[in-house]
């Protein structure tokens, strides 16, 4: 115990005096930038230091032949700009609402139903086959298993596998 305490080069009244005689720091502390008045009186909720914020509005759903001072925000000179602006600006993401999702849906089915129907009318009109037929000498008799194995074709032979 004592080689820890020289070890740690703790000052020798640190060493004598026990842990719970010490007196304590106390560490509770009250900071803020506001008095004690506009702790009580609280007149900006949203603690924006009374910024007037306008309604929050997408600039793609304003008029898009409107006059105005900023042709890609649509806004004019001095207008107040919402505190969400950089959600709420022109390069953020567009509201889609050309379609409705019914029939959004519609049109998806009806486009993966065609494409399925495609390929099953090329699968059934267009079967595959090998574009050169490939025969041997002597139709690889002994190599398949003998006389009365099924043999590659013969050289002038229509094969066997043929539709």
């Amino acid at each position: 115990m004592l080689s820890r305490r020289i070890a740690a080069a703790r000052p020798l009244t640190r060493a004598l005096v026990p842990a719970a005689a010490r007196p304590r720091p106390q560490l509770t502390q009250v900071r803020t930038a506001l008095t004690q008045a506009e702790l009580l009186d609280v007149v900006d909720p949203n603690i924006n230091g009374g910024f007037i914020n306008p309604r929050p509005e997408k600039p793609q759903m304003r008029d898009p032949y409107g006059d105005y001072w900023d042709k890609q925000e649509r806004r004019n000179y001095g207008d107040p700009v919402h505190e969400d602006h950089d959600i709420l600006g022109a390069l953020s993401l567009h509201e889609y609402d050309h379609f409705k999702p019914g029939w959004g849906s519609v049109l998806l089915g009806t486009f993966t139903a065609t494409v399925l129907t495609l390929c099953a009318v090329v699968f059934v009109i267009h079967p595959d086959k090998v574009s050169v037929p490939k025969s041997y000498d002597d139709g690889l008799e002994a190599e398949l298993g003998g006389a009365r194995a099924v043999r590659a074709a013969k050289h002038g032979e229509e094969p066997s596998w043929k539709f």
